[in-house]
């Protein structure tokens, strides 16, 4: 298990949300992770924070991680969860 990123940036490089604040929260997010994986999953549409639909998913161990909107395998997550 790879330790907590300790930064904003290294946060986006696994994934995860990089803040709370009025950006993007999503700055690299991962096309593919396992949905068993997945507690909960929240969807935040384009807005004047934001100009692309972010996907963060809950996993059950707590953590956070942005998921691709556009991926095959994460179209199929939020049929099943939403």
């Amino acid at each position: 298990q790879r330790p907590a990123p300790r930064s904003a940036a290294a946060a986006a490089a696994y994934g995860a949300p990089a803040t709370t604040e009025l950006r993007c929260r999503c700055l690299q997010p991962v096309r593919g992770l396992h949905p068993k994986n997945i507690q909960s999953v929240a969807v935040t549409a384009p807005g004047p924070h934001c100009h692309q639909t972010e996907v963060v998913a809950t996993l059950k161990d707590g953590r956070e991680a942005c998921l691709d909107p556009e991926a095959p395998m994460v179209q199929r997550v939020l049929q099943r969860m939403l």
